[in-house]
């Protein structure tokens, strides 16, 4: 049986606390590459819970339908799924949420973004306790070393405290939990299977497919050898850090874990395609990232191909690439994502999917079976968990809310993200060539390229670049683009990004006062 209900992207503890629920960047899609068999992550999922059990207290779910009909069902427990099945019962309906992981929170909490942020930071005080000593002068502080071993446990049980949050808010709202794999049998019931075999069905007036994704691993058909690899998921079960590791993608979640390895310690290679990463975002932030990640000590193959895949798992792996073989000692495929639609009924019901695998839904989440909707990951449009978020609240609001929703949507333009490599980048709005093929001679360009403060005690060798990029369109210089990549981006973009939403033209931005010392006062002050 395939895991079907784990919902994809990333966040902040802060903001699971306050709403809940639980970010990422452009789908990446290898197309030459087929699928490996799903079960692989349903097992790996029973494998997390085992590593995040406690015995702190946590209710039990329901194993039984506790009403005739509700009014709403969320298939998923992911960010969200939980997001509309919390505010559904704001509004006083009757509610069920159906989640076959042992762990509700989806991929952002238990394997994604939260747990991707915290090793980051890891990395990051690595970074920094190098400038620290060798920069700013401090003394005592020894290089740093890291017990990846002693801190995996650590990292996990904060992970189970989440999701016990993330139960107990279900329960506060009088959302009712099942546990156990979903499929449904018309538009609108949905039979439960528990992990027991029980089975058992729930009716509902409204039913949301709400299952996120998983990663994409090549077929041994394919790429011989392939299955000695794990991929993003299982770089959270490693319990040690290896000494050698290969990285097979360029996109963000590539370039995060790769920056996370090689700043702790370990040698690092990244397989790419073509010459650059993050070939999605814009041009600027592969020109200034690229060349960073080489010049900090990642080992970057580029136009290249994996053949084939040789050894043994735990021990060293001979990795065929492009005529050249390279040894590692551990494999991650980071080659895209795919969504979570096999055994769900779907395609029995009349509800269609496009090549990718995504559901087809329209603007307002609809799928093409009235009372059918779609949210998150599963629908392949902006995969970022505040996105699935907003969408799974909007459509609530919709369904059951008050007169002045009942055309409430999610507008996916103007969606920032960021990407947590070393250094890191924010981007919202449109990249440049984007912009240049939809307004023409139109668009004009800002730009600055300096060093952060930060670093004017640091070693030239290890300045980290800051590059800021405006993008304006027509008389009135409306800011159709912000694209940075540097120290802070993650957090300068958020701001940004609001006055890039309520359309700021470049003189809004030339009229605020700048805040000095910053980095983030360059986007006021560019010329």
């Amino acid at each position: 049986m395939v895991l079907a209900h784990i919902s994809s992207h990333l966040s902040s503890p802060t903001y699971l606390v306050r709403f809940g629920v639980i970010a990422s960047v452009p789908k990446i899609t290898t197309s030459s590459l087929l699928l490996a068999p799903a079960h692989r992550t349903y097992s790996r999922l029973h494998q997390l819970s085992k590593s995040f059990t406690s015995s702190s207290a946590q209710m039990a779910p329901v194993d039984r339908p506790q009403h005739e009909r509700y009014d709403y069902i969320c298939i998923g427990g992911g960010s969200g799924g939980v997001a509309s099945s919390r505010r559904a019962a704001l509004y006083g309906k009757k509610i069920a949420l159906i989640e076959v992981s042992p762990n509700l929170g989806g991929t952002c909490v238990n394997v994604g973004c939260v747990p991707k942020k915290i090793m980051w930071h890891v990395a990051d005080l690595a970074d920094k306790l190098r400038h620290a000593s060798e920069g700013y002068h401090f003394q005592g502080v020894p290089e740093p070393k890291f017990d990846w071993a002693a801190f995996k446990p650590q990292r996990d049980a904060y992970i189970h405290r989440l999701n016990n949050i993330y139960e107990n808010n279900l329960d506060k709202e009088k959302v009712e939990y099942h546990q156990g794999f979903a499929r449904m049998t018309s538009p609108s019931s949905v039979e439960v299977t528990r992990a027991d075999g029980q089975k058992y069905t729930l009716h509902a007036d409204h039913i949301t497919i709400a299952t996120g994704g998983r990663p994409t691993i090549p077929s041994e058909n394919i790429i011989p050898g392939a299955s000695l690899g794990t991929d993003s998921d299982g770089f959270f079960d490693l319990e040690k850090q290896p000494r050698r590791v290969a990285i097979v993608g360029a996109g963000y979640i590539a370039v995060e874990l790769a920056g996370v390895f090689n700043s702790l310690g370990s040698e690092t290679h990244l397989f790419i395609r073509h010459d650059k990463v993050l070939r999605t975002f814009d041009p600027i932030l592969q020109d200034t990232l690229t060349p960073w990640m080489e010049h900090t000590g990642v080992k970057i193959h580029k136009n290249c191909t994996i053949k084939r895949v040789e050894g043994k798992k735990g021990e060293t792996l001979t990795i065929h690439h492009s005529g050249q073989t390279t040894e590692v000692d551990c494999l991650i495929w980071a080659i895209g994502r795919h969504a979570n639609t096999e055994g769900l009924g779907l395609k029995e019901l009349g509800i269609r999917l496009d090549k990718q695998g995504d559901v087809i839904v329209d603007e307002f989440q609809n799928t093409d079976v009235p009372g059918v909707y779609a949210i998150g990951d599963v629908q392949g449009k902006a995969l970022l968990t505040p996105v699935a978020i907003s969408a799974g609240r909007r459509l609530s609001n919709r369904l059951f809310g008050p007169e002045k929703f009942k055309n409430d949507k999610l507008s996916y333009e103007n969606i920032p993200t960021v990407v947590f490599s070393h250094p890191t980048i924010g981007t919202v709005g449109l990249t440049e060539p984007e912009a240049y093929e939809r307004y023409g001679k139109d668009v004009k360009i800002y730009k600055s390229s300096f060093r952060a403060l930060y670093f004017s005690q640091v070693a030239e060798n290890h300045k980290e670049p800051t590059v800021y990029k405006l993008i304006v369109v027509g008389d009135e210089e409306r800011v159709v683009g912000v694209h940075i990549i540097g120290l802070g981006s993650d957090e300068v973009l958020q701001g940004f990004a609001v006055a890039v939403k309520m359309g700021a033209l470049k003189r809004d931005l030339d009229d605020t006062i700048a805040i000095h010392p910053t980095s983030a006062e360059e986007l006021v002050t560019l010329r």
